[in-house]
């Protein structure tokens, strides 16, 4: 039914109008749908992929903000619930480019995301999707956390990917145990350096690959930064330079990032074609304010790789 259905957290991102001073100093805002496993399912839809996002919001007005621009961004949105209990989550983000972009989340004890239950989820059509996505978030708390080992328990095809995705200050427990619960059950994991340190103990992106494959899974994608991005499968290894861009937003280059990487195994492109492509989405995100909104088509991001010098995808 659906080429990639993600799993996750969604809510408002309040994004400052004026960069390069503090959340104190700031003015006025603007209001866009955030949340990264929903921005990821947001970005393969601009590719063309029929997607969807399995999430929760508040029963509140924010929450039917949300679940609108999901629809209106081409994301089927039957899988987005709502609570009662608990606000749609807010977040709010500092601008300093090129490189400093500091988040605060405001989420509750409990937000809407992780109460998502197992047995709320549809496992037929979770099981067929072209690609599954989860993140290392939604294994924070219960009963999302079960949820989530019941999606995974119930794929039978396609690709399963990990957005090893790690937010400090949404654990409560032990992040590294349940990253290494859940890696077996992955086809492919793409973090940051930070992100990998905490599923395998390691920093050094070759290292961190490889034991990324010995815990189970088929390709490991390492993002290093301003050093671009390490990729290695059972018999590919790729290295991809970062395409330049004069920055504005970093916060949603991986979301976009992370859509591409879905358009490229779905596409079965080689793997260093993919993180290049992937690569290129990222850099047009970040080169503008917004997340969702900024999200780019297949086309925007080979006129990027062509005018970089990166060539065609």
């Amino acid at each position: 039914m659906f080429d990639l259905i993600t799993i996750g957290r969604c809510g408002v991102d309040v994004y400052p109008l004026q960069t390069g001073v503090g959340l104190a100093q700031v003015e006025t805002f603007g209001k866009f749908l955030g949340g990264s496993p929903t921005n990821v399912a947001v970005a393969a839809a601009r590719h063309g992929l029929r997607s969807a996002v399995i999430t929760a919001t508040g029963a509140d007005p924010f929450g039917e903000y949300v679940k609108q621009a999901v629809h209106d961004f081409g994301v089927d949105t039957r899988y987005v619930g709502a609570f009662a209990e608990a606000p749609t989550p807010v977040t709010f983000c500092e601008i300093f480019p090129p490189d400093h972009f500091p988040i605060y989340f405001y989420r509750g004890e409990h937000p809407p995301d992780l109460r998502i239950t197992p047995e709320s989820l549809d496992l037929d059509a979770i099981g067929s999707a072209g690609v599954f996505w989860f993140s290392a978030t939604g294994l924070s708390m219960e009963p999302s956390r079960a949820a989530h080992h019941a999606a995974l328990a119930a794929r039978t095809s396609g690709w399963t990917v990990f957005d090893l995705d790690y937010r400090p200050t949404l654990w409560k427990g032990s992040a590294e145990e349940e990253v290494r619960r859940a890696l077996p059950y992955a086809d492919v994991a793409v973090g940051n350096l930070d992100e990998v340190e905490v599923a395998v103990g390691t920093r050094d992106p070759e290292a961190a690959a490889q034991a990324l494959l010995e815990a189970g899974v088929e390709v490991a994608i390492v993002k290093m930064g301003p050093k671009g991005v390490f990729a290695r499968s059972r018999t590919e290894t790729a290295h991809a330079e970062p395409v330049r861009v004069e920055v504005v937003n970093g916060i949603g280059a991986g979301d976009a990032f992370g859509g591409a990487i879905c358009l490229g195994l779905l596409r079965a492109w080689p793997l260093e074609r993919t993180i290049r492509f992937a690569n290129a989405a990222g850099a047009f995100v970040a080169a503008r304010l917004a997340c969702a909104d900024a999200m780019p088509t297949t086309d925007e991001v080979t006129e990027l790789m062509e005018s970089s010098g990166e060539g065609r995808a």
